[in-house]
């Protein structure tokens, strides 16, 4: 082949990424990176990890180095038009963004085009929560004939009590729950931990469940081996989705909406608490929430029951 063929040759053969370049090797080093340096939680770089694979999905082949802006406004667009909330959306451009720090902090650009990605202005929807006879009526729903009706109920309880997320309700040890001092330290986001106070009702079903039934799921295993205070059937931590369906059969026998999560305990926690006067930044703290905006969503639902009764009882509504 001549000299000049094989300029031309090289000007027309399509680009392919070497090995280290392709989107799925970043990934896998990009994950080793979110765990070792940034120490994020698992859920988190599971997250990011999803929404990038996302992107290798999109990317066909193309190495994530030689991507522009508008290649990345394009993917925004595309996650769009599939019908992705904006909040998803917006989630996806969050882990776009600290990917390409990362790839600048690794020399693999020298440009982050990533910087120019404009994040959708992301409607903040009043969060759903329960009514507190809808609550009553969810506590109740365990009842003895099921099998594990004493630790259900102590699950229900204890969410309902501290507002907590379900993985910190699957991961709370032992040690960190004290009853007689009536708090539970959790830990959130971040490995960061923080003291929730438990109520008399929690108190009473978490100790009924540490009586009488938690060493029956233990059996003859080593209680040291177990630290978890929830266990399931066979003695070992109860996994976040046996929480989840726990949540969703309660709703169905409670009569309550069976589209609800166990984030709509957390959301009820917070929104019962501040209806009945406690100080925003109290119920920031025991929420762990980083930002004081993320809690002031729960003021949009007293709003809203402000309205609503006074278009029901003024005269002039």
């Amino acid at each position: 082949m001549g000299v000049s063929k094989l300029k031309k040759f090289k000007q027309t053969a399509p680009e392919v990424s070497q090995p280290s370049e392709t989107m799925a090797g970043w990934i896998e080093r990009y994950t080793v990176y979110l765990r070792s340096e940034c120490h994020l939680a698992d859920n988190t770089v599971n997250a990011y990890r999803r929404d990038l694979e996302h992107m290798k999905e999109w990317l066909d082949g193309r190495s994530p180095t030689k991507i522009r802006i508008d290649d990345l406004t394009d993917f925004a667009g595309y996650l769009k038009g599939i019908g992705l909330a904006p909040t998803s959306v917006s989630r996806h451009i969050v882990a776009i963004r600290m990917f390409y720090k990362f790839l600048q902090l690794e020399s693999a650009i020298d440009h982050n085009p990533a910087e120019l990605l404009l994040t959708p202005k992301v409607w903040h929807r009043v969060p759903k929560v329960l009514t507190v006879g809808q609550v009553d009526r969810f506590m109740a729903a365990p009842i003895k004939s099921d099998p594990h009706w004493i630790r259900d109920r102590a699950i229900l309880e204890l969410m309902y009590a501290t507002g907590c997320r379900v993985s910190e309700i699957s991961n709370l040890l032992m040690a960190n729950v004290q009853l007689d001092e009536g708090y539970c330290l959790a830990e959130g986001k971040g490995s960061k931990q923080r003291m929730v106070p438990l109520g008399d009702r929690a108190i009473e079903a978490i100790r009924t469940y540490l009586t009488e039934y938690r060493p029956r799921l233990l059996g003859n295993k080593e209680p040291s081996a177990f630290p978890w205070l929830i266990l399931s059937r066979s003695g070992h931590r109860l996994r976040r989705e046996a929480i989840w369906e726990l949540i969703k059969r309660c709703a169905l026998r409670a009569n309550v909406d069976p589209e609800i999560s166990p984030h709509t305990l957390r959301h009820s926690f917070a929104t019962h608490l501040l209806a009945g006067g406690a100080d925003l930044r109290l119920i920031q703290e025991m929420l762990g929430h980083a930002n004081i905006q993320t809690t002031q969503i729960y003021t949009q639902v007293e709003n809203g029951k402000l309205k609503k009764i006074h278009k029901q009882f003024h005269p002039r509504s």
